[in-house]
């Protein structure tokens, strides 16, 4: 369902496995944008869904289709997916994380899919929006003349309730945490036994795309307590910002990311 008041529009859809919620400012773009957008949000998970047994990824992940007769869409992102395991040192890897042992690139799929999605508001005009799909941002401009976006931080404990609140414009926002789907992160690192997480509760970054976003939120938790110092350390990284909530219930960030945080008065 569409709502549009005169300075906003909105739509939910269920798409994904997820909520997606979409949110545009003035200028407001017309009501089929967002009808493609959503269009193009199905279209990924058609072709990238690991529990569609007729989606790409899943032939590629049985044998049954090589990867050079993949779509540029899915080549696309398994070359993404082999650049971010060699970036995190393998704490990022599609396909080594499942314990089957099975290809799976969800950990980027979604952030870039919705990143994807953005530019279709972007083409239209639209330069005040967010997109949120399942708590991975894509927030652009700004919700009012001169106040960015606010995103909460979701108190591991109460579902209720922020553990913080960050303002930003023109960024990606992703988390990665054990408290709605349990152990789910594993490290995929040689050596690591497949562990996850090592103190950690949650981890929140801020970066300029959310595809990469999403998915070094996904390395760092796996990293455990040693991901935000990998995170502030790593060229490639230079450019996004974390926070963390850990098992004791302390909370850590890097440098970066005091820019974005409230600090209430």
């Amino acid at each position: 369902m569409i709502v549009a008041p005169s300075t906003s529009m909105r739509r939910v859809e269920s798409i994904m496995g997820t909520t997606v919620s979409i949110d545009v400012r003035e200028p407001l773009v017309e009501p089929a944008v967002l009808d493609a957008v959503v269009e193009q949000l199905r279209d990924v998970d058609a072709r990238f869904s690991t529990y569609r047994e007729d989606s790409e990824v899943s032939r590629l992940a049985r044998g049954e289709l090589e990867l050079e007769a993949c779509s540029l869409e899915v080549r696309h992102v398994m070359a993404a997916c082999d650049h971010l395991a060699i970036t995190t040192g393998g704490a990022f890897d599609a396909r080594r994380h499942r314990p089957d042992g099975r290809l799976d690139p969800s950990g980027f799929v979604k952030g870039w899919a919705v990143e994807e999605a953005a530019w279709v508001i972007d083409a239209a005009g639209g330069r005040n929006y967010w997109i949120n799909a399942g708590g991975d941002i894509v927030a652009r401009g700004q919700a009012e003349p001169g106040k960015p976006w606010r995103v909460g931080i979701r108190h591991p404990d109460r579902a209720d309730r922020v553990a913080a609140v960050l303002t930003v414009s023109d960024r990606a926002i992703a988390t990665s945490g054990s408290y709605e789907r349990g152990e789910h992160i594993t490290d995929p690192r040689p050596g690591a036994g497949g562990r996850g997480r090592r103190g950690l509760r949650s981890v929140t970054l801020v970066g300029p795309r959310l595809g990469f976003t999403d998915a070094y939120a996904t390395a760092v938790f796996a990293m455990g307590l040693d991901g935000l110092g990998w995170l502030a350390s790593e060229p490639a990284t230079a450019d996004y910002a974390g926070y963390a909530i850990t098992d004791d219930d302390r909370v850590i960030w890097t440098e970066g990311m005091d820019r974005y945080l409230v600090r209430e008065a």
